[in-house]
């Protein structure tokens, strides 16, 4: 298991994917890279190693499937992962989508025969189906709806068209289309949904229902950043906080940003796996406690640990997928994206969360389809859905100048001063 990314520095560093021990996590200075071939050599040699997959589990392997949503590659496009997270989503309008990211992965591999047969299974889902597309919306939507539906079905046709002419840039820029105004459509479904509140005993925790978009301005002292060769000032990036899968982990979080948490706080950690902040110890002004202290109290706030299975009601709480038994399946918001944002917590302690938080730098050859051992043990409460590969050169030292609620803040429950 990943242990003690919100423990005391002095503690080991572990692997995100493996459960490997990189090292004492206040001494790296730069980043520990290893190849997949390498990495292959400590798992074999790791004590900490984990089964994949308990035998017998056949439902595993299904659930991995809709982790993954493209069979043996993993899916590793933030929006659709977000798209996947949304609740009530009608058959027909999940075909569409589907298809149409596969349309939009054949188009970026230049197999413009096998985008061109996806859009056309879409199209007909959408002819044959729109009535009960619509019928999902919400009855105040519902013109709303209707405009969606009609832009997605000609964007369709646009789709179709660019495809036929050979062109990849028109193609994929159609398919970019289409897809944003399936994510309006699936958003828009989605308020249908009674989101339920958290187990009584966490009552008192503030919790986001439904979404928030969070935007971060990073700058190196003294510095710039240099990405694939281009050098910046400063970097933005833009994440999306999910709360219909974690909503306890995303309105702690959400609660943070609001009230200027992590503004002028140090990156503390970046090794080429996560790039990690939020310990106020760390940043040398007289902080003693390692997490957020609300004002009037002298106790670090903590927070559950918080994971969802695909297919169930509600997350679980306080304890892992394996210690529920179902090891191996699929999250509802999986660690599966380059920038996925989750929570750090103590190896031995469900339930010691606060304020550190981290980025995960996804590598699907170190985390291939089913196998990522995150999931199901920490808790993924989002994506970057612009600016990812920044972080790429995000060090140490690098300063979080601010991370600011640009919507959705209205979506959270329990908020106090």
């Amino acid at each position: 298991m990943w242990a003690s990314l919100s423990s005391p520095i002095s503690r080991p560093a572990v692997h995100p994917a493996s459960g490997v021990r990189m090292g004492i996590e206040n001494q790296p200075t730069h980043a520990h890279r290893f190849s997949a071939a390498a990495l292959a050599a400590v798992l074999m040699l790791s004590p900490l190693q984990l089964p994949l997959v308990p035998p017998g589990l056949s439902g595993a392997v299904q659930a991995r499937e809709l982790a993954s949503g493209s069979g043996s590659r993993v899916n590793k496009d933030p929006n659709s992962l977000l798209r996947l997270g949304l609740p009530a989503q009608p058959a027909p309008l999940r075909e569409v989508q589907l298809k149409l990211e596969e349309a939009g992965d054949s188009i970026t591999r230049l197999l413009l025969t096998n985008a061109n047969q996806a859009v056309n299974t879409a199209k007909k889902t959408l002819d044959s189906k729109s009535s009960a597309i619509l019928k999902a919306v919400p009855a105040a939507e519902s013109a709303r709806g209707e405009e969606l539906l009609a832009s997605i079905t000609r964007e369709v046709s646009e789709l179709q068209q660019a495809i036929s002419t050979n062109n990849a840039a028109d193609s994929q820029a159609a398919s970019e289309r289409v897809l944003k105004d399936v994510t309006k459509l699936e958003e828009l479904i989605a308020g249908t949904f009674s989101q339920p509140a958290p187990p009584a005993e966490f009552k008192e925790l503030p919790w986001l229902k439904g979404r928030a978009q969070v935007a971060f301005e990073l700058k190196r002292p003294n510095g710039k950043f240099d990405v694939d060769g281009k050098l910046y000032d400063k970097l933005e990036l833009t994440s999306i906080v999910d709360g219909y899968t974690a909503p306890i982990t995303a309105g702690n979080f959400i609660d943070l940003v609001q009230k200027g948490f992590y503004n002028g706080m140090s990156v503390q950690r970046s090794d080429g796996f996560v790039v990690q902040t939020g310990d106020p110890t760390a940043e040398g002004k007289g902080a003693t406690k390692n997490g957020y202290v609300p004002e009037g109290s002298s106790s670090v706030r903590k927070i559950p640990l918080e994971v969802y299975v695909t297919g169930d009601k509600k997350p679980l709480y306080s304890t892992t997928f394996d210690d529920d038994g179902r090891g191996g399946y699929a999250s509802a918001l999986p660690f599966n994206a380059y920038g996925a944002l989750g929570m750090a917590r103590e190896e031995y302690d469900a339930d010691s969360a606060s304020s550190q938080w981290f980025w995960l730098l996804f590598d699907s050859d170190l985390t291939p389809a089913g196998k990522n051992l995150l999931d199901g043990r920490y808790s993924c409460f989002g994506y970057t859905v612009d600016g990812a590969r920044f972080l790429s050169d995000v060090k140490e030292g690098d300063v979080i100048v601010s991370a600011k609620v640009v919507s959705g803040y209205e979506n959270l429950q329990n908020a106090k001063p």
